[in-house]
């Protein structure tokens, strides 16, 4: 019963995260990057850097699922942060999208840029 629970709730969490994503997708990115390392890595690396307990404290979340387009998504939870990573041409390119301009914003696109 516990384990129904916790995938319903699971499910719950990640469509509100969904529409607030796609709300914000309908505006510029807060910032855009470019990297030349494969999408993948890029990705995983973001979502290990968003966890970092040290850096964020009880916020430290950040989950990693494939999107739409073909690449990957890594948000947080109810998607304050979000970073949409995929491959055009040779290269990856990376939207990072902040709901709020403060610092914890801040440093979620520091941890990102460390990954590129």
């Amino acid at each position: 019963m516990r384990g129904v629970l916790a995938v319903v709730a699971a499910a719950l969490l990640a469509g509100c995260a969904s529409s607030a994503m796609e709300a914000a997708r309908n505006q510029a990115p807060t910032k855009s990057f470019t990297s030349t390392k494969p999408a993948d890595r890029v990705a995983q690396c973001i979502q290990f850097g968003w966890q970092d307990e040290d850096v964020f404290g009880v916020d430290a979340s950040g989950y990693l699922e494939p999107n739409k387009q073909g690449g990957f998504t890594v948000y947080t939870r109810e998607a304050e942060s979000f970073a949409d990573i995929l491959v055009q041409g040779g290269n990856t390119a990376v939207s990072y999208y902040a709901k709020k301009d403060d610092s914890v914003a801040l440093r979620r696109m520091a941890a990102l840029a460390t990954c590129l």
